[in-house]
């Protein structure tokens, strides 16, 4: 009787440490889609002649692509494109770090493909909440 007793309660024991620890696991959320906020912002572009010498346009980015790493990822998680209005918007996100980049042509004239990464950081701290990152200026010649 007592082994019968014993063995329950070993087992009601192990159910509720195991649904325990799948609770406090299931509780922390990487980065990431799922969630109820979203980060918003525009992308502008400087046109210049070749060597960066004369401005010779300045308009919104339009059908542009535009990245999402989430944390601490190298790569990037998710491609979007920019409106007409060179809006972008990356929606249904959970709480965490975020870093948004667009390419652009390298001003310094250094980088051997001749394009470099512009980042912008956000992090989101709450459920529905919209972060705006501003405008984000790509060079383009």
């Amino acid at each position: 009787m007592f082994r019968s007793i014993f063995n329950k309660s070993a087992v009601l024991l192990a159910i509720l440490l195991t649904s325990g620890l799948f609770l406090a696991v299931s509780c922390t959320k990487d980065p990431g889609e799922g969630g109820s906020s979203k980060i918003i912002g525009k992308v502008y572009v400087r046109e210049y002649t070749p060597g960066f010498t004369f401005l010779l346009s300045e308009y919104w980015a339009q059908d542009m692509d535009i990245y999402i790493i989430y944390g601490d990822g190298v790569t990037y998680n998710e491609r979007i494109r920019t409106g007409p209005n060179g809006d972008f918007e990356f929606p249904y996100l959970r709480k965490g770090k975020y870093r948004i980049f667009v390419y652009s042509a390298d001003s310094t004239l250094t980088a051997p493909s001749g394009t470099v990464a512009i980042y912008s950081d956000a992090e989101i701290t709450k459920n529905r909440q919209t972060v705006d990152v501003g405008t984000i200026v790509t060079l383009k010649n």
